[in-house]
């Protein structure tokens, strides 16, 4: 995985909204990420399967960012 793809994963995690990071369960919070990459950079099978494994195990990592922004986006209210 190079640098770009890496910074275009985390990039749209980031802009993601927290409520559909938090609310999907495993299976389907990857596979959305997939298909809107997949739609930004038109990803290859090979591709596709290393974002897979890498997502998988940055579920928690991607969880707790989402949590963290959801509480701080919700703490003034």
């Amino acid at each position: 995985m190079n640098p770009t793809m890496l910074r275009q994963l985390w990039s749209l995690i980031e802009t993601t909204q927290t409520n559909l990071l938090l609310k999907l369960d495993d299976a389907s919070l990857v596979q959305w990420i997939l298909k809107q990459l997949k739609q930004e950079r038109g990803l290859n099978s090979e591709e596709m399967h290393i974002l897979n494994e890498y997502l998988y195990n940055r579920l928690s990592l991607i969880r707790d960012l989402a949590e963290q922004r959801y509480a701080t986006n919700h703490s003034s209210s």
